[in-house]
């Protein structure tokens, strides 16, 4: 086990370095010039020069890619170009609205995917069950910005439980708030991402009910639902880790989106704003915060699943 911890973190250390240099290179060819954004319309070509000069922006690519790295490693993100402020401390700032929100969004889509999944399996050829699929595959196909809107609609301007838009100025010194104030957002990922998650819970399930084992615990005279409920169901509890694994991913992308729908200052929102001024210090080290994120969860996931399945310790 250590060994294999050894050398997935090695991959994990390989994989963002990988994804750093892709980061770089791809925001060195982005269009746009920040210097020339910095110092206005009105500004002279040496003017403009002078200040490319002073950023920095006309070094080589390898020392300026260096550079970012070598500070990365330090624990420094660098500074905004635009505003001088720490890259650090404005993520760590967002996150506060961020990390919750995946959370919570997370959360949503298990409650939602798992017992409707395994109900939807053990309802197949009812009504309810083809209901559910229907309705899973339903969910899954909607826009996430359209599903946000419908929510809105619902919840904030029908009902009037749950504010639009916005998050608490004062932040979690009201956890009240600020919890009201992420519901909906959590609600519009946690829903397509459960509903995506839910047709593989249905889809893994069904295959455990055709094992043998599953089979086996019929003929010594359980019921079919209780026999894949006790064998099966926790059979295919690694798979759904797995893919729940990924899921992470698709809730990342998801809070881009929904932070500018509902106006939540977060990672995603920043991110969005600097890749508009093309302040490329800030645009690729949120990137790869973001990057590393998806990759380090993946590598958790792979210890995880090595850790809980004895048939990978085995193999090895």
């Amino acid at each position: 086990m250590i060994r294999y911890t050894l050398v997935r973190g090695v991959l994990l250390i390989a994989g963002l370095l990988v994804s750093s240099a892709l980061i770089f290179l791809t925001l060195r060819v982005f269009p746009g010039d920040v210097a020339q954004l910095i110092a206005g319309t009105q500004a002279s070509p040496s003017e403009v020069d002078a200040l490319r000069e002073a950023l920095g922006l006309n070094r080589p690519l390898l020392a300026q890619y260096t550079d970012w790295i070598g500070g990365i490693f330090r624990g420094d993100l660098g500074t905004s170009l635009l505003s001088g402020a720490s890259v650090g401390e404005e993520l760590l700032l967002k996150a506060q609205v961020t990390v919750p929100l995946g959370i919570m969004s997370l959360v949503i889509a298990i409650l939602i995917a798992v017992p409707f999944g395994i109900l939807a399996a053990l309802l197949r050829g009812r009504r309810g069950g083809t209901a559910l699929s229907i309705g899973a595959q339903a969910l899954a196909a909607v826009p996430v910005v359209w599903a946000g809107m419908m929510l809105v609609v619902v919840f904030s301007v029908w009902l009037g439980w749950l504010p639009p838009q916005g998050f608490p100025r004062t932040g979690w010194s009201t956890p009240g708030r600020a919890i009201e104030s992420l519901l909906l957002p959590a609600l519009t990922i946690g829903i397509v991402e459960g509903a995506m998650l839910m047709r593989f819970v249905r889809s893994a399930t069904l295959q455990a009910a055709g094992q043998d084992f599953v089979r086996t615990a019929a003929a010594k005279g359980l019921t079919r639902t209780r026999a894949l409920i006790q064998h099966g169901i926790p059979a295919v509890g690694l798979s759904i880790i797995t893919v729940l694994g990924l899921q992470v991913a698709g809730i990342i992308v998801g809070s881009v989106v929904i932070e500018q729908l509902f106006t939540l200052p977060g990672i995603g929102r920043m991110l969005v704003a600097d890749v508009g001024t093309r302040d490329l210090v800030k645009v690729q080290s949120e990137l790869l915060v973001l990057t590393g994120f998806v990759l380090v969860v993946g590598f958790l996931v792979d210890l995880l699943h090595r850790t809980i399945d004895p048939r990978q310790r085995e193999a090895a």
